[in-house]
């Protein structure tokens, strides 16, 4: 069987590429650059608990030593908090904020010992054919030749050569939002918390639409970004200069502090999203298939769930064979829950971001912004927590033991403590992205102990029996308690953390539905459609190249 073709090595290509080696899957990844990333402190990016745990699971890379957890969060408006949130280890859990070819390095130096990924640099692509077998691709440059794949993904950025060669639409709004950026070092009065300043008491020079974020990085170094007002007024140096020595000063009593400037640039933020991410063989994923990150929210994050969502579906269609339906889903899942957080962002923008009016003399109007624009900085609400696939196609139906517990069905699980089936205890993330169903029975008091002493009584060996019976590899695990679920509930989770559905007891007849629904259904014959994959006229030797290598 062919490798899967992922096009682009930035972040999701990279984390797509070892998101299917994790599951035995080979992958070439195209890359048009050099093979490594040029250094710019000031792009930067913010990961979630989700995203965080999902990269550091697949590189083994230490994220929080190469980046930096926020220890709060401060809004101020003029020289009032209007809000703080602390992150501690037992509240919410602190955003991650990273350079980016510091994270894209951590990625490459994973890859470099994964026998299954081969990146090949300076590789741009120009031409994708399909046909129902496969996917070949052509590259250009000092190694350009045929590649031969079972499937194909894009990673390639906004400017998708793979979205514009399958001509498909990427509508939406240009410059949303511009912010000027600058990485700078310095001691700030606040060390390790990230701060939204609005409408700073202080005056600005150039043109300001009255807000300024700080997001620390280590080594005392921090990210400030400038919101911008609509237009193209041009920020020189000497102006971002002027700008930062101004906004240091407010934030420190009038007196600018010693400053080590380390970088600058200015940020555009484009809300974008493609009419289809499958083409046959071919899908799109991350800045190829969306653009957002107006109102403090990341696109990245979003890039990373697309990995997650499409590497567990491309696998058993890898291993197993067409499953349509499961690659079909991608889409929708996917496009549902971008779709949801650019509504909500194009909702919210005229509101934050109208100015004027009678809205800034409304009791608790500014209080109600603030805590718009922490969600989205912090992950949360509408405009930046994790997308829930409530109206999947792969929902099960009619199950006749569901009962509801704290995690809505579609939606992520939390990450509880479990018990593996060798018997350790670890965090219910950390058995995700293998590919297997997660079955877990909610039993209190097994903790204390050993599991040889519970695993062959009670409700054990009859659960036991229905998850090998299942239509798809499940892991086993045992938790003590689970947000609102009473003792005897069995949970199934899907390979990416979704949950599935919670069942009253061992019901073994609904959990192997809802595992059945879970993979696409019954039916897994190849429903490809004639347009999306069209037969190639070239069908001469490249047809038999070998996995993993150009074709000859």
């Amino acid at each position: 069987m062919d490798p899967v073709i992922i096009v682009g090595a930035g972040p999701v290509g990279l984390t797509l590429a070892l998101a299917l080696a994790r599951q035995e899957v080979p992958a070439v990844v195209l890359d048009e650059g050099p093979g490594k990333d040029e250094p710019r402190p000031a792009r930067t990016v913010v990961l979630r608990e989700d995203t965080a745990a999902l990269v550091t699971r697949l590189s083994g890379a230490p994220l929080d030593e190469l980046g930096l957890r926020w220890t709060g969060w401060r809004s101020v408006r003029r020289r009032q908090v209007m809000r703080e949130v602390v992150f501690d280890d037992t509240g919410e859990p602190a955003p991650l904020h990273i350079e980016q070819h510091v994270l894209t390095g951590a990625l490459r130096a994973a890859i470099a010992d994964e026998a299954l990924v081969r990146v090949v640099t300076d590789s741009r692509l120009d031409t994708v054919e399909q046909e129902r077998s496969g996917v070949t691709a052509h590259t250009r440059g000092p190694k350009g030749t045929w590649w031969r794949g079972s499937y194909l993904v894009g990673c390639d950025g906004p400017r998708s050569t793979v979205r514009k060669l399958l001509d498909i639409r990427f509508p939406g709004r240009t410059a949303v939002e511009r912010h000027a950026v600058a990485a700078l070092r310095a001691e700030l009065p606040w060390p390790g918390q990230a701060l939204l300043h609005r409408t700073p008491p202080w005056r600005m020079s150039g043109p300001s639409a009255g807000e300024v974020t700080a997001r620390p990085l280590p080594d005392g170094v921090w990210r400030l970004d400038w919101l911008l007002p609509p237009g193209k007024d041009l920020v020189t140096p000497e102006l971002l200069v002027t700008r930062i020595r101004e906004t240091l000063a407010g934030w420190t009593d009038g007196t600018t502090p010693p400053y080590d400037l380390l970088d600058t640039g200015v940020h555009t933020v484009h809300h974008r999203l493609a009419r289809r991410w499958r083409v046959g063989r071919v899908f799109v994923a991350g800045d190829a298939a969306h653009l957002l990150g107006a109102l403090g929210t990341h696109g990245l994050d979003e890039g990373l769930r697309d990995v997650d969502n499409l590497a567990w579906k491309l696998a058993p269609a890898w291993h197993h064979g067409p499953h349509e339906a499961l690659l079909d889903s991608y889409q929708t899942e996917r496009r549902g829950a971008v779709a949801a957080r650019l509504r909500a962002a194009d909702q919210v923008l005229p509101v934050l971001r109208g100015g004027g009016g009678l809205r800034g003399f409304v009791p608790g109007a500014s209080r109600g912004h603030d805590a718009l624009l922490t969600d989205g900085h912090l992950g949360r609400g509408p405009l930046g927590a994790p997308g829930a696939y409530a109206d999947s196609p792969l929902a099960p139906r009619h199950l006749e033991h569901e009962i509801p517990v704290g995690t809505p069905p579609g939606s992520q699980v939390t990450d509880v403590k479990v018990t593996a089936e060798d018997g350790s205890f670890v965090r219910l993330r950390s058995r995700l992205g293998r590919g297997a169903l997660l079955v877990v029975l909610i039993a209190p008091g097994t903790g204390v102990w050993d599991r040889k002493h519970w695993v062959s009584a009670g409700i054990m060996p009859r659960l036991a029996a229905a998850v090998t019976a299942l239509p798809h590899p499940a892991e086993l695990l045992v938790a003590e308690a689970y947000p609102d679920a009473p003792a005897h509930t069995v949970l199934l989770v899907r390979p990416d953390g979704h949950l599935v559905t919670a069942l009253n007891g061992v019901r073994p007849a609904d959990l192997y539905a809802a595992a059945e629904a879970t993979l696409g259904g019954k039916d897994q014959e190849s429903t490809e459609h004639p347009e999306d994959a069209p037969p190639t006229e070239r069908t001469d030797q490249r047809t038999g190249a070998e996995a993993g290598s150009p074709a000859r």
